[in-house]
């Protein structure tokens, strides 16, 4: 048998728990992130909330100008000057100083401030979705970046474990009561969950890195201390149609009703009135003038538009019935999944408990001789992995209670807003 094959693991076990050793002994710096409410207070200054909050005042803007009159016309006429015979020069000339003014007849300020109003409200409702899109994705990221911090400390654990199993048997080994293929494999055992390892905290650090940016931080995250992936759900509930998506609809449907108002007013003539004072200079005499004015509607009478605007509010109208059924159905899901999410971490919980009992004792008869290496590792083996489904089902409950939150309206974990 080669040399490379009867000498004993030690060597490369040794190198593993060095390797091991210097993970954990490394400088104990770490910033931590703040928690998830206090992040959350801080929703208004992300990017997203900002421009829906932009918008928002744009379209308010615009309201408060729909309510402002048009400019009257002030017009400076004059007539029958320098021109020939007894119009040469000034002297036979008339002068008009005129002002015009839009009578906007026919309700067409009414119309224009309702479809500004409800241009407003529906921007007042896209404001408060992007909020709550936000807070989902906060809480997205942030038990994402808990739940990447966890299975690091699970790779190291598992790890320590692998190479504590591996020290045993490289003793047994050694005292004959095991083959050598044992220790080899205990070696490979041990370098697999160095990888591991290095795989979970390079997942870490990208988690870390990306709450860092959605939340802004100044400081990169390096730890965090308040759990999120811990904290119960919420239980507030709410009417079906009062969901944020059903709410923007109906707000659509609202403004795009308004807009066939407004289409319908410019269809009408658009009146003006003008009064003015006329100068007579051959006579040296003034007179008032009065006078109306409108377009005579023989070409265009804004069908096109009118249909147009008829056109969008079916389509509002139709985009409203789907967004009810839609948020039925995903209401119902959404409650469906947290209550099976609650579940899966009880039975996950229960689950690593009966784990870890049964990796002590599989430990203990190992070590004894009475259990071999390959029940010791199928031990280990649901151990870890019992350990992972308890961070994945919890990971599991957040998405539900996120998926339920945007359907209430409100930021998760958090009570109705």
């Amino acid at each position: 048998m080669p040399a490379s094959y009867r000498r004993p693991p030690r060597f490369a076990v040794g190198c593993a728990l060095a390797a091991i050793a210097a993970v954990l002994a490394s400088p104990a710096w770490a910033d931590p992130a703040p928690s998830f409410a206090e992040l959350l207070a801080r929703l208004d200054q992300t990017p997203a909330t900002t421009e829906a909050g932009a918008l928002l005042d744009a379209a308010e803007a615009r309201a408060r100008q729909a309510r402002v009159r048009p400019n009257p016309t002030l017009a400076l006429d004059a007539e029958n000057a320098f021109g020939s015979g007894p119009f040469s020069g000034y002297g036979n000339a008339e002068t008009t100083l005129s002002i015009t003014q839009d009578l906007e007849l026919w309700g067409r300020r009414t119309a224009r401030i309702n479809a500004a109003r409800a241009d407003a409200g529906t921007a007042s409702l896209r404001r408060d979705l992007a909020v709550v899109d936000a807070a989902g994705r906060l809480a997205l990221v942030y038990a994402d970046a808990e739940a990447a911090e966890r299975r690091a400390t699970l790779a190291e654990e598992n790890l320590s474990l692998t190479l504590a199993d591996a020290r045993a048997a490289l003793v047994l080994v050694e005292e004959g009561r095991e083959p050598l293929l044992r220790g080899i494999q205990g070696e490979s055992e041990a370098a697999a969950a160095r990888a591991g390892l290095d795989e979970a905290i390079a997942e870490r650090d990208a988690a870390f890195a990306r709450l860092t940016a959605v939340a802004m931080l100044a400081e990169p995250v390096t730890t965090i201390d308040v759990s999120l992936l811990d904290l119960a759900p919420a239980t507030a509930l709410s009417p079906t149609d009062q969901t944020p998506t059903v709410r923007v609809a109906e707000a659509e449907r609202s403004a795009a009703e308004s807009r066939i108002a407004v289409e319908r007013t410019r269809s009408r003539p658009d009146v003006s009135a003008s009064v003015g004072l006329r100068r007579y200079e051959a006579e040296d005499a003034t007179a008032l003038t009065f006078g109306l004015s409108l377009p005579l509607p023989l070409f265009d009478r804004n069908g096109g538009n009118i249909e147009a605007a008829q056109a969008d509010f079916r389509a509002a109208d139709a985009r409203l019935m789907t967004a009810r059924q839609e948020a039925q159905a995903d209401r119902a899901a959404a409650q469906a999944r947290l209550r099976a999410s609650v579940s899966r971490v009880n039975a996950a919980d229960a689950g690593v408990t009966s784990a870890e009992e049964a990796y002590r004792l599989s430990r203990i008869g190992f070590e004894a001789g009475r259990i071999s290496q390959l029940e010791l590792r199928a031990t280990r083996t649901a151990l870890v992995n019992a350990r992972t489904a308890a961070v994945d089902a919890r990971l599991a409950r957040v998405r539900a209670e996120i998926d339920l939150a945007r359907q209430d309206g409100r930021a998760p974990f958090q009570g109705a807003q």
